[in-house]
């Protein structure tokens, strides 16, 4: 394909194809007529040499290189709107509230440093931040935007995926000054445990190493996923989070790097008319670009 004659002015006709399902759902979103969608369609599939759609009598089924190219198309109509912004309103200043929901980590941990340096690039912006756990804030209307470890389904809400979170046993240098450095993960059994009370990811976790949890001794049990993280700093015992809380704190250590845990996703989620909106994009581009830097330090 020769990328220098490329019509980039299909790419927004096939997404809200495959978000649709439809010429018709396609149509009632975009505000395009059908004829024009569907001749979108087909000149994109003549220039790319594909067949992104099945015609059913159910509308639109995307064939497997559609879904392989949404994520690149995904990118691709977002770069042009950051062109776009960048270009229209240099000098123009970007003001106004924005509700931002996360969970309690990354909300105590994670994000005040970057709220610290947004302040100074976007210093007319006020961020109400709503602390909690639950995915439902943004379809309730109750946030503008969330920074969750899950990718929502809803096709209302636009997800970009960030970075992630990578999960490490670790235990204060005190505990095991007092209590001495596991070596191997069959060494936890004699040592006190940081776990949640109803969650049992944990217990779940020796289970499938052959370790039943009868024989597990605990710290301290809580799904206070902040408590937890202050009951490590305190040397109850040896607890699992981030590392991104693990780097922040030189009197923990993290240990045994051969117990395979959860890598976490991160998600900055939006609804998806939000982004039309200056205030939104400038405050979700912020984010973007400086979260996966903090979780990498």
């Amino acid at each position: 394909m020769n990328t220098s004659h490329f019509n980039w002015a299909l790419i927004p006709s096939f997404l809200a194809a495959l978000e649709h399902g439809s010429l018709m759902g396609a149509a009632r979103a975009t505000g395009v007529s059908q004829p024009t969608l569907g001749r979108h369609i087909a000149e994109l599939e003549d220039q790319l040499k594909l067949v992104l759609f099945e015609r059913t009598g159910r509308g639109l089924q995307p064939t497997a290189q559609a879904l392989a190219l949404a994520e690149a198309a995904h990118t691709m109509q977002d770069g042009a709107a950051r062109f776009s912004r960048m270009a229209s309103g240099s000098g123009q200043t970007v003001q106004g509230r924005v509700r931002l929901s996360a969970s309690q980590p990354v909300a105590c941990f994670l994000m005040p440093p970057i709220l610290a340096r947004m302040r100074q690039a976007l210093p007319d912006v006020v961020v109400d931040l709503l602390v909690s756990n639950s995915v439902s804030n943004l379809l309730m209307r109750e946030a503008d935007m969330a920074l969750r470890m899950v990718r929502p389904e809803q096709g209302s809400l636009v997800a970009q995926h960030i970075g992630q979170v990578a999960l490490r046993a670790c235990a204060s240098q005190g505990y095991l000054q007092r209590k001495g450095t596991p070596l191997q993960p069959a060494d936890l059994l004699a040592h006190d445990l940081i776990t949640g009370d109803h969650n049992t990811e944990i217990e779940d976790g020796f289970a499938a190493l052959g370790f039943p949890p009868s024989g597990l001794r605990y710290g301290l049990r809580t799904d206070d996923l902040i408590a937890r993280w202050a009951a490590v700093q305190a040397g109850l015992g040896v607890g699992f989070v981030s590392e991104h809380l693990i780097d922040s704190d030189p009197t923990v250590q993290a240990i045994l790097p051969m117990i395979e845990l959860p890598v976490l996703p991160v998600w900055l989620t939006v609804h998806r008319e939000l982004r039309t909106s200056a205030l939104i994009r400038a405050v979700f581009d912020f984010l973007a670009d400086e979260v996966p830097r903090s979780l990498k330090n």
